[in-house]
């Protein structure tokens, strides 16, 4: 009987130990699963907004207490903005708690690229594109008193991009709204004695409340088929007040006369683009390593998005160069540091995207080459970044680059003549291909469009000029232009593997012949004289048209802007 029992009761200590492991296998299995269907770390999850679900519309947005919680650094003006509704960011969730910032030489860091021009060779066409967006607010539009529409006009329908799948395509969602529904302007939370003024700040509060509603609208706004509207409450930051604006692109400081070029925002047909928010930015950007890169239409629009980014900073002194360079044309690499945040804001200078380099020819002197399948030797510098946005252009109407004579290069072949627009065309598809092979699914990638230039007479060596120039373009074939190589660029992100974000900004500058430095890119105060020969009309004043193209990409991370990314 005793043997009996003891045989009963090792069987129920096996049962037992076998259904505690039984368990255990089970639980490992379950956190397994749950791991590997998570969705991995992604730059779209931390920028962008979260599709809300469509049966509930009036979701609340972040408590203050939650998003103070996420974001201890934020400084009391912020907080005070933030208010009620709080912030419209998605969660915090940095690709890496720390930005690698390398402490390279001066050498490392000049390039070798050649000197940047200040005057780089304007491309003469223009263009326009799509992309798609809008918000909702809570404050009344600027009263219709204040603003001057003109430029309505229909252009047509581009090319739609479809065809690619999309990581990202829950992320996205749009909205926009009628003219008339009201909105709640935002834009930096700090006050400081560079800002424009304590009433005009005060005006201004956090991101607009977004609704799901907002992002169906947002689904049928395209942001880049609109006019320019007059505003006062523009300029996004007083002109002379941001120390990182080079002379040449200081317009106002170097004695420009007229000032009504500063008061235009652009404004998408049918919505309106999010109110600007500097520290919003900067709650995204939370981090990350934000690089553009490009020629000197790229640094124009670097400088830009360091001077509205400055705006929104309590503690000014917490944003610098890492290296002490102040911005000049003849240096092509610039990180910007923004502590509290823990993320830069950079520029490597490439002209053109695929590599440079010397020959030397049969009597011994060296003449520039162009290796159009080979990428710049910059690239290395790219990877690093989390956000990216490339451009060449500016350099493609240069004498040299459009004759291509003994020029481009494959290989170790020089072309004796080549057309300049196949060898850009090969030029953007050796940049996608790079960008395929090399840039993880987890970064965000815009391409920013061909910005066009108002020579009057002439070209930029030879006469033409802008100055006098202070009204937008109202009507003309001009608004209607658009370059080949815009059509080129077009397709090759078509085809890429890699989402990119093509910011076609070349229709809104169409408009803007008044925006251009002229001759006031050179100081003219004091009874100073300056040539009139030689005028830019390529680049843009500061604060000017830039600005928009850097409230496009705010947008863009705002309404996660899912019409942009439909075709990836």
């Amino acid at each position: 009987m005793a043997t009996a029992s003891t045989s009963s009761q090792k069987k129920n200590q096996r049962t037992l130990r076998i259904f505690i492991l039984l368990l255990l296998f089970l639980f490992t299995l379950f956190i397994l699963s749950r791991d590997a269907l998570e969705p991995q770390l992604s730059i779209y999850r931390d920028l962008f907004v979260q599709t809300r679900p469509p049966s509930s519309l009036n979701l609340p947005l972040r408590s203050t207490e939650t998003l103070i919680s996420a974001d201890p650094e934020l400084d009391d003006n912020a907080v005070a903005l933030i208010g009620k509704n709080g912030l419209n960011t998605s969660p915090e969730n940095p690709i890496s708690s720390k930005v690698n910032l390398e402490d390279e030489t001066s050498a490392n860091l000049s390039l070798a690229d050649g000197n940047d021009a200040s005057l780089d060779a304007p491309a003469s066409s223009k263009s326009n594109l799509d992309g798609e967006f809008h918000e909702k607010s809570t404050t009344k539009e600027h009263p219709t008193s204040s603003k001057s529409d003109f430029g309505d006009k229909d252009t047509g329908k581009e090319a739609p991009v479809d065809g690619k799948e999309t990581s990202s395509e829950g992320l996205f969602s749009s909205d926009s709204g009628n003219d008339n529904e009201v909105r709640k302007d935002s834009t930096s939370s700090s006050q400081s004695d560079d800002d424009l003024s304590n009433t005009k700040r005060e005006k201004e509060g956090p991101v607009s409340e977004i609704y799901s509603e907002d992002f169906a609208l947002w689904k049928g706004c395209d942001f880049y088929k609109g006019k320019w509207v007059k505003d006062e409450q523009y300029p996004i930051y007083r002109p002379g007040s941001c120390p990182y604006v080079d002379e040449a692109f200081d317009c106002q400081s170097n004695g420009r006369p007229d000032s009504e070029y500063l008061k235009w925002r652009w404004k998408p047909d049918g919505c309106d683009l999010p109110r600007f928010n500097a520290t919003d930015f900067l709650v995204r950007l939370r981090g990350k390593r934000l690089m553009l890169v490009g020629d000197s239409m790229n640094r124009n629009q670097f400088e830009s998005l360091l001077c509205i980014l400055r705006e929104g900073l309590h503690n000014k002194s917490k944003m610098y160069e890492v290296h002490g360079y102040k911005i000049t044309k003849g240096r092509g690499y610039y990180i910007f540091k923004f502590e509290d945040y823990n993320c830069t804001v950079e520029f490597v200078r490439s002209h053109f995207l695929v590599k440079e380099g010397i020959r030397i020819n049969a009597q011994g002197n060296s003449n520039p080459t162009l290796s159009i399948d080979r990428i710049d030797k910059s690239a290395g510098r790219w990877k690093r970044a989390d956000i990216l946005v490339f451009n060449t252009a500016h350099w493609w109407t240069h004498g040299k680059t459009a004759r291509g004579q003994n020029y481009y290069k494959e290989g170790n072949y020089i072309y004796p003549k080549f057309d300049a627009v196949e060898a850009y065309r090969r030029a953007i598809k050796t940049w996608s291909k790079w960008v395929d092979n090399n840039m993880k699914r987890g970064k965000l990638i815009f391409y920013r469009g061909y910005s066009s230039a108002h020579f009057r007479g002439g070209d930029w060596d030879s006469g033409g000029t802008c100055i006098r120039e202070t009204e937008p373009v109202v009507t003309g074939s001009i608004l209607d232009s658009y370059p080949l190589k815009m059509k080129i660029v077009e397709e090759v992100i078509q085809e890429m593997k890699v989402p990119v974000c093509l910011l076609n900004i070349t229709r809104l500058t169409n408009f803007r012949k008044d925006g251009h430095p002229s001759v006031y890119g050179k100081n003219v105060t004091g009874g100073r004289k300056v040539s009139a020969k030689r005028q830019d009309c390529s680049h843009w004043c500061l604060p000017g048209v830039p600005d928009a193209w850097n409230e496009l990409i705010y947008a863009t991370l705002v309404t996660g802007q899912g019409s942009l990314m439909k075709h990836y």
